[in-house]
C-alpha cells in the first residue's frame, strides 16, 4: 500500500507537472502525509533532464505550501481559537497559556514561522499556533513563503544534481536534514543574540 502511494506521488509529479507539484505541496502543508522529498527531488531531476523548468518548480511548490499552510491558519483562527477559549480547560489549555502563546507569537512569530517551515515534523504544524494567535496575515504569508521557498529550493537542487542516482540520494539525504537543522539552529541563535542586544 505504501509503495502504491509513493508511485501515485511520483506519477502525479510526472503527469500533472507544476499543477501536481502545487497540489501535492498544498496537501503536504496541511496534515496529510505527503513527503515533500518525494515530490521535489523527482521534479528536480526532471528539470535536470530539461523536461521541467527549475524556477517554476520552486514557485509552484512555494505557492502550494502557502495554500496548505493558509488552510491550517484559517481553520485554527476561526475554529480552533473559539473552541480552546471555551473548552480548552478540559484539554489542559487554560486561558493563561493562550495569553502566553499570544505574547510569544506577537514578539517571535516571524522567526518561528520561518524556521518552523524548515524543520521536519514541525513544517506542517507551525501554521496552527500562528492561526490560534491571529498572527498578522501578511507577515504569516511572507515568512511562510520565505521558509517554504528555501526548503523547496534545497530539495529541488538536490534532485537536479543527484536525482538520477538513488544510491547517492540515500547516502546524502540525511545530510540535507542535518544541514537544514544546523541552519535553523544558527538562525535561532542569531535571533536570540539580536534580541538580547536590542535596547529594552
Amino acid at each position: 500500500m505504501l509503495h502504491d502511494f509513493i508511485d501515485w506521488i511520483l506519477a502525479t509529479v510526472h503527469d500533472w507537472g507544476y499543477t501536481g507539484i502545487f497540489l501535492l505541496m498544498a496537501l503536504e502543508s496541511t496534515v496529510l502525509p505527503v513527503p515533500s522529498e518525494l515530490v521535489l527531488i523527482p521534479a528536480g531531476y526532471l528539470a535536470h533532464q530539461g523536461q521541467m523548468n527549475f524556477g517554476l518548480i520552486v514557485l509552484a511548490s512555494t505557492l502550494g505550501s502557502l495554500l496548505g499552510a493558509s488552510f491550517n491558519y484559517v481553520v485554527a483562527m476561526w475554529l480552533g481559537r473559539p473552541f480552546l477559549e471555551r473548552w480548552g480547560r478540559w484539554f489542559f489549555v487554560r486561558p493563561e497559556l493562550l495569553r502566553k502563546t499570544d505574547v510569544f507569537f506577537a514578539k517571535h512569530g516571524a522567526v518561528s514561522t520561518f524556521t518552523g517551515r524548515l524543520i521536519p515534523g514541525i513544517r506542517h504544524l507551525i501554521s496552527i499556533p500562528a492561526g490560534l494567535t491571529r498572527m498578522n496575515p501578511a507577515a504569516f504569508a511572507f515568512y511562510t513563503c520565505l521558509g517554504a521557498g528555501l526548503w523547496s529550493l534545497i530539495l529541488t537542487l538536490f534532485g537536479y544534481f543527484l536525482g538520477g542516482n538513488e544510491a547517492l540520494i540515500r547516502e546524502y539525504q540525511h545530510f540535507i536534514t542535518a544541514g537544514v537543522i544546523a541552519f535553523v539552529a544558527f538562525i535561532i541563535g542569531a535571533y536570540v543574540w539580536w534580541q538580547r542586544r536590542r535596547p529594552a
